[in-house]
This record gives structure tokens, C-alpha cells and sequence, in this order.
């Protein structure tokens, strides 16, 4: 890829290659069974997860922490390209219902990259302190290892 994205004022960013095809990684994003097994970095999981993955669907999830924390998420795809391109935000938590306090937009972008995937997850916030809290949550070191557990299940499916 000839463009590398960079943290903005409301947007961070987790640009790597992946070395996964795109099929694979795309089904770790849209299947429930597989988004479990990786979208937390350890020792998070996630505990259930219900997917609509279409323009418009909804989606909601649960991460839990080591120590019993719950963290329902719920929220809506707004693009769906399968294999190229996943857009989902909290903004809307299905059927275009709006969400009391919507924190960010995902964009998930993968293309080929020699033998591996050219992985770009960009996350874009509503508010610069938003995007402050998110990254101090720990959203780089949090994501990476995230993704490295992404490309490990990869090697398995």
C-alpha cells in the first residue's frame, strides 16, 4: 500500500500486514463463533456475540474482564464489501434506533499484501476526548494484541 494512516485528532489507527488471506481474517470479523475466540486481547474475552452483517444490521457483543467486569456492546453495520471492507458503529444500536452515547465508528479495510493481508482498523470518534479515551483505554496495545490473536486463529481455520 502506497498510503499509511496516522493517528488524527479524533481518529486512531492499527495498520499492519497480516499474514492471513483476506477470506480468513474477513470470516474472524463476521462469524460469531470465530470474533470470540480473538477480538479481546487476553486475559478479556468475549461472551457472546450476535451478528446481522449487512448494511444495516445489528450487532451486539460482551466483553468481560478477568476480575467479572461486563461491557455489553451493541451497535450497527453501515458497509459491508465481504472480503475488503467492514464499517460498524455504536452510533445506532440496530434498526437505526440511535444510541444514548455513541463513542466511535469502525473501519476495518484489508487488501492483498504479497502473501499476507494489508490490515488497516481505524477507529473515529465523535469528540477529541473521545478519541483521548479511547486511546488511553489502551486501544494500540490493546488492538495489536487483538490482531495477533486474529492471525494466530487464522492458522487454525
Amino acid at each position: 500500500m502506497n498510503q499509511t494512516h496516522t493517528d488524527g485528532p479524533r481518529q486512531l489507527v492499527l495498520e499492519r500486514v497480516v499474514n492471513a488471506p483476506r477470506a480468513k481474517i474477513w470470516r474472524c470479523w463476521t462469524e460469531p463463533d470465530l470474533l470470540m475466540q480473538w477480538f479481546c486481547p487476553l486475559p478479556w474475552r468475549v461472551t457472546e456475540a450476535k451478528m446481522d452483517v449487512r448494511p444495516g444490521g445489528a450487532s451486539f457483543m460482551v466483553m468481560e474482564g478477568p476480575e467479572g467486569q461486563r461491557f455489553p456492546n451493541a451497535g450497527q453495520y453501515l458497509e459491508v464489501v465481504k472480503n475488503e471492507r467492514l464499517v460498524f458503529t455504536d452510533a445506532y444500536i440496530g434498526d437505526w434506533e440511535p444510541a444514548e452515547k455513541p463513542f466511535f465508528t469502525g473501519i476495518i479495510t484489508l487488501a492483498d499484501a504479497g502473501g499476507g493481508t494489508h490490515y488497516l482498523a481505524r477507529a473515529l470518534h465523535w469528540t477529541e476526548a473521545d478519541c483521548n479515551t479511547h486511546r488511553e483505554m489502551g486501544f494500540h496495545e490493546g488492538w495489536g494484541k487483538a490482531t495477533d490473536q486474529l492471525e494466530a486463529l487464522c492458522r487454525k481455520i
